[in-house]
């Protein structure tokens, strides 16, 4: 092999999926710092932060779950179920202490009637999120109908606008840092995270190999439930608003996040680094179009656009790789045979 060759080698085995990310993220500041001269500023870092928070949160489990080859559509539901709950339970006199650990209970139950659908009775995961994905937004508005409730303790409230002391990022922006080291721990560090991986890989493998599968599953799920309660919090607080609307549409920009990030439909790859600089990405873009005065349809096509493009990149990106491997190892069989030829 060639010294060119090497080096083009070397250089396309770093050219990683994360790497081309960070690489956009840093053209997107720069690009939006050009375009507005607001979006550097602390405040505007702040909203920035604040008004992703939730879906970074349905971001993380999510991205696990999809490793496996599976799929959760119900999380923003179970988002607006944990938000009504919350509401009710206030109104009803329960102390917040009390509300939040039912509703994140509540939440894990719901993701546990999606493991145990999928694993139990072997339904596609698709066809069951998208069942319960009405079925919980149903729960919501049977708690709570069409109205809101407001009027929540100011020490909760306070944490969901307040800041960490003596910086401009968001104190629930804190438990994602916290959720985000934890989760990429147990991928990528941990016997769990490699057992993910493998029953996304080769799941017939992954079962020989003494895999629980199904239990593996319905454990993912049922984190995604707990996570996506605690998203449902962290938006009431925020907003001091309890509505059973809440996080309406959520699931598309968490999806689009996790498969932007690098992680594949077909199961068995992708980096939580890969979804957490995507979710920046995605947050920073909206946020300049946003200072621009573009309109929500617009924020939404671009949504869109991303999680269609996030699909087919990294595909045409792994196929051309794969092509350009191919050839190079045929030019390197047609050398042996032009230098046996020649003895």
């Amino acid at each position: 092999m060639s010294q060119d060759q090497k080096s083009t080698r070397r250089l396309a085995s770093r050219l990683n999926w994360e790497t081309i990310l960070a690489v956009l993220l840093v053209i997107a500041i720069a690009g939006g710092g050009f375009l507005n001269q607001d979006f550097l500023t602390p405040e505007n870092w702040s909203n920035l932060l604040a008004n992703f928070i939730e879906i970074a949160l349905l971001a993380l489990p999510l991205s696990l779950i999809v490793i496996t080859k599976e799929i959760d559509l119900s999380v923003a539901s179970i988002l607006g179920l944990s938000s009504s709950l919350l509401g009710l339970l206030w109104e009803s006199k329960v102390s917040m202490p009390l509300g939040i650990l039912v509703c994140l209970l509540v939440g894990a139950a719901a993701g546990a009637l999606n493991g145990f659908l999928v694993v139990g009775f072997g339904l596609p995961s698709l066809a069951v999120t998208i069942g319960t994905l009405a079925l919980f937004r149903g729960f919501a508005y049977v708690l709570l109908g069409d109205k809101a409730i407001a009027d929540f303790p100011a020490e909760y409230t306070g944490f969901g606008i307040g800041t960490i002391p003596n910086t401009f990022i968001p104190s629930p922006f804190a438990l994602f840092i916290i959720l985000a080291i934890v989760f990429w721990l147990i991928l990528h560090h941990t016997t769990v995270g490699r057992r993910i991986y493998a029953v996304g890989g080769n799941q017939t493998a992954a079962l020989f190999s003494g895999v629980n599968i199904g239990r593996l599953k319905i454990l993912l799920f049922i984190a995604s439930g707990a996570i996506s309660a605690l998203a449902g919090i962290i938006y009431t607080l925020r907003f001091s608003s309890s509505r059973a609307d809440n996080g309406t549409g959520f699931e598309l920009s968490a999806i689009a996040a996790v498969i932007l990030g690098g992680v594949t439909v077909q199961g068995g790859r992708g980096t939580i680094t890969g979804v957490v600089l995507s979710l920046l990405l995605i947050g920073i873009l909206n946020n300049v179009l946003t200072l621009a005065d573009v309109a929500n349809e617009i924020l939404r096509i671009v949504t869109g656009s991303l999680l269609i493009v996030s699909v087919l990149l990294p595909n045409l990106i792994a196929s051309t790789s794969e092509r350009w491997r191919v050839r190079q190892r045929l030019k390197e069989i047609e050398k042996i045979e032009a230098v046996s030829a020649a003895k």
